[in-house]
């Protein structure tokens, strides 16, 4: 078994409906990966297809997330985009491309190219 890499293809290819969760205007969102480390250093992150951006409640509630958890650890969202166009292909989150993140109650846009990994590592050794 290889960590990180999806078990259960069929399993995850299962579209998950929450047309019956909602709340006026409210319905859930998610999350395409969390990753904590030693309950000090808390990384999110969202990939989007190509220009598409985090927008309305989506947006709303990943800043409230973020923010409220960095107010006691360390915590950012990063937003990465890939160019996958076939969805039978996986999309190697690795190497998507860092487009912006909100680290301390602001979002910064990325002034150079990274990819994710990259980006990540450079956060958490600067955190550790």
């Amino acid at each position: 078994m290889q960590r990180g890499k999806i078990q259960n293809r069929k399993r995850a290819k299962q579209i998950k409906d929450f047309s019956g969760l909602r709340w006026d205007k409210i319905t859930p969102t998610d999350l395409d990966a969390f990753v904590e480390f030693d309950n000090q250093i808390f990384i999110f992150i969202e990939l989007k297809y190509r220009e598409k951006q985090i927008d309305g409640g989506q947006k709303l509630a990943f800043e409230r997330l973020v923010d409220i958890v960095g107010k006691e650890k360390e915590a950012i969202l990063i937003v990465a985009r890939h160019e996958v166009d076939d969805p039978e292909k996986d999309i190697d989150a690795a190497n998507c491309e860092v487009i912006k993140y909100r680290f301390r109650e602001k979002w910064m846009p990325l002034s150079h190219s990274e990819k994710l990994k990259d980006f990540c590592d450079r956060f958490i050794s600067m955190k550790k």
